[in-house]
């Protein structure tokens, strides 16, 4: 009888593969405050789940939220929740439509209210293109363009943690760690490398497949592994 593939074992949430969730700080979303307010940076944290650091704010002396820091920031900076379109500062949360063009912004919202869904990676920014009737268009760190509401929010600058990338890992033990804290599947071992016991492509006197890599839709767990239900398969 063959051994259970990685992914069903994965499914079983079992507390080894778990992320450690009660390790991190929090979630980021913009403050649902009405009108203009301005906030203070208290502390600048580290978030386990993160590839950014946090800043924690505290906005009118009473209500405090964390937010992603960007480059630049230190404690004791103040910055604003705003509308006005004089007020471009780093930092500072803004509606899409008063940032101008050209501007790096992150944290930037989908949908008005949501908090912020794009450009949240350490070292990140998005760019503002081009502002039309009530709709705004950026360009993200992939190089691809998305048109949203003039009304979503976004933050000026630049996320910080940009030099995590500088440091090499050396060896696979501080990449095990790395990938760890955050409940990642490290190393990822390919099925031809396993023995036909452990998966459907092992097995063989040398590392092949030995069989169509294409699978249906309705395969059983332990064998729907390769491409499943592709609309074609090859180079292209």
């Amino acid at each position: 009888m063959g051994k259970r593939l990685i992914q069903q074992r994965r499914g079983r949430t079992q507390s080894k593969f778990n992320s450690p969730s009660h390790r991190f700080k929090g979630k980021i979303k913009y403050a649902q405050i009405n009108g203009k307010n301005e906030g203070k940076i208290i502390d600048i944290l580290h978030d386990p789940g993160r590839t950014a650091p946090l800043a924690s704010v505290i906005i009118n002396d009473n209500k405090k939220i964390l937010i992603l820091a960007p480059e630049g920031i230190k404690i004791g900076d103040r910055i604003k929740f705003t509308d006005n379109k004089n007020e471009i500062e780093v930092g500072n949360v803004l509606p899409l439509g008063k940032i101008p063009e050209g501007m790096p912004i992150f944290n930037i919202e989908l949908s008005p209210g949501d908090g912020g869904k794009l450009a949240r990676a350490g070292g990140t920014n998005a760019t503002i293109v081009s502002h039309d009737r009530k709709k705004t268009v950026i360009q993200l760190p992939s190089g691809s363009f998305k048109t949203l509401d003039s009304t979503c929010k976004a933050t000026i600058g630049v996320i910080a943690g940009g030099g995590r990338k500088d440091k090499p890992f050396l060896k696979a033990g501080s990449k095990h760690i790395a990938y760890k804290k955050r409940g990642k599947q490290y190393p990822t071992v390919r099925g031809v490398a396993m023995n036909p016991v452990n998966h459907p492509h092992g097995g063989g006197s040398h590392q092949h497949v030995g069989k169509p890599s294409s699978v249906k839709r309705g395969a059983p767990p332990g064998r729907k592994v390769g491409s499943i239900a592709p609309k074609r398969t090859g180079r292209r």
